[in-house]
């Protein structure tokens, strides 16, 4: 019975994680934030894109707009007060909300599609330096 009570069980999770709308500029490092977070903690990544930009309904820490990723992950109950906890240390992220996601589908959890959009979008706001190089014919 000890074991049966001692075991940590592990849930889906959606994350919805805000950042400045300068985040924009390199996607890409604000993705790599939220996995740096999730990663520590030991959660599984399903996926993570970009969720939208918006404005905001008031200035937070001076911004007007944010963007907002999201992300869906699996992970241990007693290790989610460790990623809300670097959330909120975190001082490139304005503001986090994780709530469970067991009522998604794994297809749901996974999606795929929003992932390659935000993919191809974190590529295209690359700096000059990440264009593939050219040969010549």
């Amino acid at each position: 019975m000890d074991a049966i009570m001692t075991a940590e069980r592990t849930r889906p999770y959606e994350g919805m994680f805000l950042f400045p709308q300068s985040a924009t500029s390199d996607l890409q490092a604000a993705m790599d934030h939220v996995k740096d977070i999730l990663n520590r903690s030991g959660a599984e990544i399903l996926s993570i894109a970009k969720w939208d930009e918006r404005r905001l309904a008031y200035d937070i820490k001076g911004n007007k707009r944010g963007v907002y990723i999201l992300a869906f992950f699996r992970v241990v109950t007693p290790k989610l007060a460790a990623i809300e906890r670097d959330c909120n240390l975190s001082e490139k992220m304005l503001r986090t909300l994780v709530t469970r996601a067991e009522h998604l589908t794994e297809e749901q959890l996974k999606n795929a599609e929003a992932m390659q959009r935000t993919a191809d979008e974190a590529k295209l706001r690359g700096t000059p330096s990440e264009e593939p190089e050219r040969t010549e014919a």
